[in-house]
């Protein structure tokens, strides 16, 4: 018996100890400055009691309670306004609270409830977003989950973002996504605390927004050929065939965006893409162009129009705007006028990338615009471009923003930078005193393959989710106060569709996120990946789609002494094994497993390769043509 008592106490001890290990489930994307973990859980009772402040400002925090626990939790939420007991206490702080700053928040989960303390709404908005990823996965369905414990772990989480321009680019204008669409991306991404949408709004393939003052832009300018395939290398559309393909935002859609968009505390950037990239406009009024001829110019459907093997990237249709006509002037004083007055946030991106000047050099009339200004470089002629339309956006009581091709030939007083070709462009703004936000393909570029070329659709390079999220806002030796923060872009030539752009920006997108918001001493990879792989589970959930190709192997190939082929592979997360076949067929967990660079067989014309944890698949299987591995052997 004494032994039996002794192996009670035993018992009991162990699982007294086991309750007070931290709870391995918390994988809160992005990473909370501090968590402190305590033993136990809080449950929530069928009827959920929200306490707060009647303002209607706390509406849309109130909103996201409400529809997150009664659609997939089933349970009734009330909200009191006065003190009465309530499972989630929302706070306003009386008395500013610095560390916190406009967007962070304290989180308490306690066993008698839930205290969220902000001093504002929107710190509170991430505080519930931060609760949320506290509970089951299945938090994030779209119907009522049978059979689960509605608990979160007891908790104190004091939190706050590294960066207060935390942004996300969707390119609107390649593809046209409706506003339905882009209404399921603003909740993807205010689920992980970005607070900017940036939509790039005009281009080659379309004018997305409608301006009453020159209708032209969207019956003519926001349709095209309908091309599936390779975009860039599609056969030019016929003159017969139907251009109706696209569509364009009303300003009564784009005012609903907005809404939608503050409702979940994410502002909406406008960009206007010009002086190039503006073949669009350009259709729709062939007198913004310098070039004869113009009227004939149709809005591009994915056919070449620019050379890109050459320097200057030279056009082969004039898509620019005219810098010496007056006309350009009047009608980007009517664009931004009405875009002015559509979106609240402060800064209109007015684009100046990739503008082919082949055709300028050309021009007559460019050519008496640098006699008259004593322009020297067509570079010098884009900077009187950008200057004078700096100072129509702030005549509409806006901050002009463009990419980092505005400081050559000189930079407007005012403007301020987005660095895309890498961070030196923000180095050289920032160094100037002008406000930066980065966002360098060599991290931030989602449109980038994910995996290897043969597993995605082809653009002209790839970019790892590890490469990600190794992305640092401020570079060494740049002041931190002219950085405001960061974000990602998505080019969409190469995306269709919804669930490509998900696929696309999602896990590479918690990593930007990880980097804009959380503390840089906090950020490690391994950790970070063992929340992502819980997040893909909450994306299931939601419906979301994202891409799977941290799991791929990577190839490598190399030549032989005796001119043989061989091919290395490795994988991009740790603790995966991976198995291939050269004789055509599937390998699975009990095929060969790779140890060491293999010697590809004489006869081979395919290596098919797969990975697994453990005994479970988690890799895609990749079809590796031989010859494409041969032609990568430098």
């Amino acid at each position: 018996m004494k032994k039996l008592h002794l192996l009670a106490c035993a018992l009991m001890f162990s699982a007294a100890t086991f309750a007070q290990q931290p709870n391995k489930s918390i994988a809160i994307i992005p990473e909370p400055v501090m968590i402190t973990q305590h033993a136990g859980y809080y449950t929530f009772p069928n009827m959920i009691v929200v306490q707060a402040a009647a303002k209607p400002e706390l509406t849309p925090v109130v909103d996201l309670l409400k529809k997150k626990f009664s659609t997939a939790a089933g349970k009734m939420v009330a909200v009191k306004h006065d003190n009465a007991e309530g499972a989630i206490h929302l706070v306003l702080a009386k008395n500013n609270d610095a560390q916190l700053g406009k967007e962070g928040y304290y989180l308490s989960v306690k066993a008698k409830g839930v205290t969220i303390t902000a001093n504002t709404p929107a710190g509170l908005y991430y505080g519930v977003q931060t609760l949320l990823q506290l509970l089951p996965n299945q938090i994030e369905g779209k119907e009522v989950a049978a059979g689960v414990s509605w608990s979160a772990p007891i908790v104190d989480i004091t939190d706050y973002p590294r960066f207060a321009w935390r942004g996300l680019m969707f390119d609107v204008s390649r593809h046209f996504f409706t506003k339905k669409e882009v209404m399921s991306y603003i909740d993807n991404m205010a689920r992980y605390k970005f607070n900017l949408l940036h939509l790039h709004l005009a281009d080659d393939e379309g004018w997305r927004i409608e301006i009453k003052s020159l209708p032209r832009l969207t019956t003519v300018g926001a349709f095209n050929v309908k091309r599936e395939g390779s975009f860039g290398d599609f056969i030019p559309p016929k003159p017969d065939e139907p251009r109706n393909y696209g569509g364009f935002y009303t300003q009564d859609d784009i005012r609903e965006l907005v809404k939608y968009g503050q409702d979940r505390f994410v502002d909406i950037m406008p960009e206007i893409d010009v002086p190039g990239h503006s073949l669009a406009a350009v259709a729709s009024y062939p007198q913004l162009s310098a070039t004869p001829g113009a009227d004939k110019y149709l809005v591009r459907s994915g056919e070449k129009i620019m050379d890109w093997s050459k320097p200057g990237h030279p056009a082969l249709v004039d898509n620019t705007l005219n810098p010496a006509g007056e006309y350009t002037y009047e009608f980007l004083d009517k664009v931004i006028g009405e875009v002015a007055q559509l979106f609240p946030f402060p800064y209109i991106h007015m684009g100046g990338d990739e503008c082919a000047k082949n055709f300028w050099e050309k021009s007559d009339a460019v050519k008496a615009l640098m006699a008259k200004e004593n322009l020297k470089t067509q570079e010098e002629v884009q900077s009187y471009f950008e200057k004078r339309v700096e100072k129509i956006v702030e005549s509409k009581g806006k901050k002009f923003m463009g990419w980092d091709e505005i400081l050559e030939g000189g930079i407007g007083p005012n403007a301020a930078v987005m660095s895309w070709r890498g961070v030196s462009g923000g180095i050289q703004a920032a160094k100037l005193g002008h406000e930066v936000v980065m966002s360098p393909t060599t991290f931030a570029y989602l449109d980038y393959m994910q995996s290897d070329k043969v597993m995605e659709p082809l653009v002209y390079a790839t970019l790892r989710l590890t490469k990600s999220y190794e992305f640092e806002p401020v570079p060494e030796g740049v002041d931190p106060k002219f950085i405001k923060g960061g974000q990602a872009n998505l080019w969409t030539e190469q995306v269709y569709n919804i669930r490509q752009a998900e696929y696309m920006t999602w896990p590479r997108g918690l990593a930007i996120a990880e980097s804009v918001w959380s503390p840089k001493a906090k950020k490690n990879f391994n950790t970070f990946f063992t929340k992502v792989e819980k997040q893909f589970d909450r994306l299931n959930y939601a419906e979301v789609k994202y891409a799977p190709s941290v799991y791929d192997a990577i190839f490598t190939p190399g030549r032989n002494s005796d001119s043989t082929y061989k091919i290395s592979l490795s994988t991009e997360v740790p603790g995966l094994d991976i198995y291939y076949s050269f004789d055509n067929s599937y390998p699975d967990r009990f095929y060969p497993k790779y140890t060491g660079a293999l010697n590809i067989p004489i006869d081979a014309k395919l290596m098919r390769v797969v990975t697994y944890r453990g005994k479970q698949q988690v890799g895609r299987m990749v079809n590796m043509p031989i010859d494409e591995l041969k032609s990568r052997v430098k």
